[in-house]
């Protein structure tokens, strides 16, 4: 990233997102521009489909940076996040040796000629340290155990981690890290700590306009504006899961693929799907009337 696309104020960096199509408010703009300026990771925490790893994706897009992504699982762990060995490759080169050797192959030269860089399987938080500047996405933290949250602390305090077989290997320059949560579960002060810290809301009204604006060119403004209400409206339901800005989206392509300039009761009723995707959802937001939905 050369010094032109650093951005030199969080004004410059919101204008350069919405240049990929992300609109961020003034202050999940000042939380990006100070994690980039300051190398802290970026902690954002809010419901699904309110931007947080779509964040990540405009930022690796406006600052013309690579973007690595680990999407966080139960279970998972360093192998799976860090690196492993290539062990078919370093079979074949143990027998490769053995051959070559004609019986006379050293034991400890052989071990210590299977654990170089040769072999290592670099995962993304390792190919993150190793080919930085970039940005690391580390999706769904929420999603993972206490033990993947122990283990990170390192590469957030150091950017650098620490592989038995090759020693400390540190980023020349830290990427810029953006850690997700939907809240599934409270995430330990420790890593919380390390970071910068924001909270995402759904976008408000007049923003989600402009978001389907910006992302469905063409859109008329008054389907823009009647789909935007009626997500709105649907947020206010206390559904099993609320739409987010992803399902404001969705249904205002299919409507647009049907040709449609207008969002009414039929319509809406049809292409439901696009939105809630539980039953429950569905039948509460049926018993509430799609009349009242659209109007």
């Amino acid at each position: 990233m050369t010094d032109a696309h650093v951005p030199r104020s969080p004004g410059d960096l919101a204008e350069a997102l919405e240049s990929t199509g992300y609109l961020a408010d003034s202050g999940l703009a000042m939380a990006a521009f100070l994690a980039l300026r300051m190398g802290r990771p970026l902690f954002c925490e809010g419901e699904p489909g309110t931007g947080k790893t779509s964040l990540a994706v405009g930022l690796a897009q406006a600052l013309e940076l690579p973007l690595i992504r680990l999407q966080c699982h139960e279970g998972i762990d360093a192998s799976q996040a860090l690196y492993d060995w290539d062990f078919p490759r370093q079979l074949l080169h143990l027998r490769t040796l053995e051959a070559a050797s004609a019986g006379s192959l050293d034991a400890e030269a052989a071990e210590s000629s299977l654990y170089t860089e040769r072999f290592l399987l670099a995962r993304p938080l390792l190919r993150a340290l190793t080919e930085a500047p970039c940005v690391l996405l580390v999706d769904e933290i929420d999603r993972a155990d206490d033990e993947f949250e122990a283990f990170l602390l390192e590469l957030l305090d150091e950017n650098a981690v620490t592989i038995a077989e090759l020693g400390h290997i540190r980023a020349t320059t830290p990427p810029l890290t953006i850690l997700t949560s939907n809240r599934t579960r409270e995430v330990h002060d420790a890593l919380k700590r390390r970071c910068l810290y924001h909270w995402l809301e759904h976008p408000a009204l007049d923003r989600e306009i402009a978001i389907l604006h910006r992302r469905i060119p063409g859109i008329g403004g008054d389907l823009a504006a009647q789909v935007a209400h009626a997500i709105h409206a649907l947020r206010r339901l206390e559904l099993l899961k609320p739409p987010g800005v992803a399902e404001t989206l969705d249904w205002a392509r299919a409507l647009r693929e049907l040709d449609r300039d207008v969002l009414d009761a039929e319509i809406a009723a049809a292409t439901l799907g696009a939105v809630l995707k539980y039953r429950e959802d569905l039948d509460r937001v049926t018993r509430e009337g799609l009349d009242r939905l659209v109007t």
